[in-house]
């Protein structure tokens, strides 16, 4: 039972930063639900990692979450771009 409300709430937190991920990035973010939540969760894991290792802790762990969605988004859509 408890494992059913981990994956709850990292689908949830995935939904929504990706979700906010997308909204930094400017341009047609053509993706379904699943990638956002994806996105998300590689995200908030990146920022995760650069939070622990260059600020020491997890302040900023949202913003950062963001801004890892953002990047990975950038990079999709840079890749689209040049496919």
């Amino acid at each position: 039972m408890e494992l059913l409300w981990i994956v709850l709430a990292l689908t949830l937190q995935g939904l929504v930063v990706g979700a906010l991920g997308r909204l930094a990035i400017p341009g047609p973010n053509p993706m379904t639900i699943g990638t956002t939540i994806l996105v998300g969760i590689a995200g908030a894991f990146l920022g995760g990692l650069v939070g622990y290792f260059l600020l020491g802790g997890d302040r900023f762990g949202l913003l950062l979450g963001i801004l890892g969605a953002a990047l990975i988004v950038w990079l999709m859509q840079r890749n689209r771009r040049l496919a």
